[in-house]
This record gives structure tokens, sequence and C-alpha cells, in this order.
């Protein structure tokens, strides 16, 4: 498989979260109500928010919180695993919500954070499975910058969606093991010297064996 070029991974990542802007840029500039398209648990009106609570927020501060999460995360999900990727993404951001609406607190859940863990918690188990260069270094620089997301699924303040960060992670743990050997493994390089053994010299050949050079009296 042809390696897929990093430039166009990120301009697709920027594109994909600017999104997300827009659609907050809309909410203020005409005063939109878009509460009607969070999560809200075990409610009919509330299955709609599976598929769009990750592109409304409750506030600026929020957006701005997960964009850069989201802008990195998604470089290292699209460059690192690029015929998953989009398995992955849909899987996470559904598998998320559905969750959400199944097991969370009465109250309205929002935001792309749930994603954002998921794409985090894919990146490390996958790494672990597949033990390989590149997603270990894709997943060491992801968790250099937001390792802290391991902790994060777990409840810390009343007005945070502790939910859909556990069920965001739940998700992507399910995605490394499901499409674990989806992408091909990169190529290991050879050098010309590996494997080989110097035997033109009979002393170092006998040496490289463990073994103790003949003289000429044990040929006799």
């Amino acid at each position: 498989m042809k390696p897929v070029s990093l430039l166009p991974t990120i301009w697709l990542s920027v594109f994909l979260t600017s999104l997300l802007w827009c659609i907050k840029s809309a909410e203020l500039l005409w005063r939109l109500d878009l509460s009607a398209f969070a999560v809200d648990p075990l409610t009919l009106h509330g299955l709609l928010g599976i598929a769009t609570a990750p592109l409304i927020h409750g506030s600026l501060e929020h957006l701005f919180n997960n964009t850069l999460p989201m802008i990195l995360l998604l470089i290292g999900l699209l460059y690192g695993y690029p015929k998953s990727a989009w398995r992955v993404l849909a899987t996470v951001w559904i598998g998320s919500g559905i969750g959400v609406w199944l097991f969370a607190r009465p109250a309205l859940h929002l935001g792309a954070s749930g994603v954002t863990h998921g794409l985090f918690f894919f990146l490390l188990v996958n790494s672990i499975l597949r033990r390989d260069k590149r997603s270990i270094a894709v997943m060491l620089i992801a968790f250099f910058l937001y390792g802290s997301m391991t902790l994060t699924i777990f409840p810390t303040e009343q007005h945070i969606s502790f939910e859909s960060h556990f069920f965001g992670a739940v998700m992507g743990v399910f995605s490394a093991f499901i499409w674990r050997k989806t992408d091909p493994f990169p190529a290991v390089k050879r050098y010309e010297w590996e494997g080989q053994e110097n035997l033109d010299d009979p002393v170092i050949g006998e040496q490289w064996k463990g073994e103790a050079p003949s003289t000429q009296q044990d040929r006799e």
C-alpha cells in the first residue's frame, strides 16, 4: 500500500475541525438554540444527539478546548491508519453516543470530547497490539500531548460529561481490537549485512559459532 502523505492529512483534519467552528459561529451569529441536537439520555428526541452531539458545544471555551486535540488526534489516525480511519471515527462517534444515551446521567451531553477520547484510546491500544514503529511513534506523540485523557474518563467535575469520555474510550479500545490488522504493517528495512556470517576467515567463522578453532593437529 502506498504510504500516506502527512500534509494532506493535516489539511483534512483542520478542515473537519473548522466545521465545528462554523457551526458555533452560526449559532452565535443567529442566536440559535442547538440544545435539541445534544444527547438527552433515554428520551426519544435525544436519539438525534447520537449523531449530532459532537458537532455542537456549550461555549467558545468548550470548543476551544476540543479544537487542538481533535486536529492532532485526527492527524494521527488518518496518517497512521488510512484504511481503518473512517471506520474507527464512525464507530467512536456513534458508539460513544449510544453509550451516553443508554447509561449517562439525566442531562444534555454535547461536544466532541467523547470523539477525541475515542481516538486517543484507539491510538494507544492499537500501538500495543501492533507494536510496529509507526504505531508506536504515533502513540508516543499522542500520549505526550494528551496522556491525561486516561484520567478524565472518571468523574471529575459535575458539569463535565465524563460519560462521553468513558464511552468514547471504550469504543476506541473496541475499534483497536477489531481493526488492528486492517492497515498493512510498514515494511521492515533490511540491510545487506544483516543475517550474514563472516565465514571467509575460518578462525572468525568458528568463533562466531562458539566453537574452538581447528588446528592442523586436529585435522590430522
